[in-house]
């Protein structure tokens, strides 16, 4: 079994996240994205340490936390300032101030479904009106953002664009020419783009990723990127994340007004990990490529006429059921019903997760398999 993911099942149950308590114990959790680990040593240590102090107060070190964040992205081809990161509570507050921050109320934001389930809640959260133009490809061996369509959409009044960069829950790395191309046409309507990069870190090996801002003057201009140790390293409920503002000189996203609500140990755990982890995080993106290599048998094995594409990027891949049709449209509920497996229901991700599911495989290789199992056990009987 790949460490870092060689957390015995006895372990796991103990925990309380909302992995481990949202089912029963009989049902296997392939849905939210946490990961089955055991802390990065130096954040446990760090941690740890914390403890025994009694260091358990507010936040206060934004400086520090903000020069460690621009050293560690400063790896995504450009180098950032310092002064340009902002810390925040989670992505999804860092989401929600860039856009709010950044365009007029009332503004259209293109996002690109199928994706990330809360980014159209977020946009209405802020005040703002989604505008869906969604992948082409999403189901295929090229997922590509629809520039054509995004164009239209500029030109019909949005003013901004959220990005999921890698693309949750395709695992696509968008390229080099699409984001210059699409700084470009932000540039042209006057827009913002708003770049969500929490998976960054969980590249494949021999796979690289570059921020949106890094595609071009133009994108740092018109850009903002978030990320976040949390998906990395098991860390989402500390809640410490970043803003990297590409342009301050435009964009008013300020350290004083959002840097309160960043975790304290969140704080320390996100610089013990992008300074004293980061040979723990090959391991682990290691592992999740052992488990693409696993979960290719499997699928072959038993479920042989589901498609996908391998991810370049995350723990989460999209799952293409539409040749089962005794599956329905929504698989997961299929799979939870029958199989007593938990995968995120594709229609979540919008119109177009019609017969998808979205599987999360940071996990053993024994509960990949055994879900694995179920599946194909449920799809022969409803075939």
């Amino acid at each position: 079994m790949p460490f870092p993911l060689d957390v015995p099942e006895s372990v796991l149950r103990r925990r309380r996240s909302q992995k481990w308590v949202a089912y029963p114990e009989d049902v296997l959790p392939l849905f939210v994205a946490e990961t089955d680990v055991l802390l990065a040593p130096a954040i446990r240590e760090r941690l740890a340490d914390a403890v025994a102090d009694g260091d358990t107060g507010y936040f206060a070190e934004i400086e520090r936390l903000a020069g460690v964040c621009a050293r560690y992205y400063s790896r995504f081809g450009f180098e950032v300032p310092e002064e340009s990161v902002v810390p925040v509570n989670d992505v999804g507050v860092g989401v929600r101030e860039s856009l709010a921050r950044t365009l007029p109320a009332g503004s259209g934001v293109v996002y690109t479904p199928p994706v990330y389930m809360p980014f159209g809640p977020w946009i209405r959260r802020v005040g703002m009106s989604p505008v869906a133009v969604p992948l082409i490809d999403h189901d295929g061996e090229d997922p590509r953002l629809d520039l054509a369509g995004i164009e239209r959409a500029l030109a019909d009044g949005a003013r901004g664009v959220l990005l999921s960069h890698p693309h949750n829950p395709t695992g696509v790395l968008h390229s080099a020419a699409e984001l210059t191309e699409l700084a470009d046409l932000a540039a042209r309507h006057d827009a913002v783009v708003v770049s969500d990069e929490i998976w960054a870190p969980l590249t494949m090996p021999g796979v690289r990723f570059s921020s949106f801002l890094a595609a071009s003057n133009t994108a740092r201009g018109v850009g903002l990127a978030i990320s976040s140790a949390s998906k990395a390293f098991n860390l989402a409920g500390l809640k410490c994340a970043f803003v990297v503002n590409g342009n301050p000189e435009r964009f008013e996203v300020r350290r004083s007004a959002l840097s309160g609500a960043v975790g304290h140990f969140g704080a320390l755990a996100a610089e013990a990990a992008l300074t004293g982890s980061l040979d723990w995080l090959a391991s682990m993106n290691a592992a999740l490529a052992s488990n693409l290599d696993l979960m290719e048998r499997l699928m072959a094995e038993h479920l042989p006429r589901a498609r996908w594409r391998r991810p370049d990027a995350g723990f989460v891949a999209w799952l293409d059921l539409r040749s089962y049709p005794g599956l329905g449209d929504d698989p997961a509920a299929a799979f939870l019903d029958g199989g007593k497996v938990a995968l995120s229901n594709g229609p979540a991700f919008g119109s177009q997760g019609k017969g998808f599911a979205r599987v999360n495989f940071a996990c053993s290789e024994e509960l990949l398999t055994e879900a694995f199992t179920r599946m194909g056990r449920v799809a022969a009987e409803r075939d």
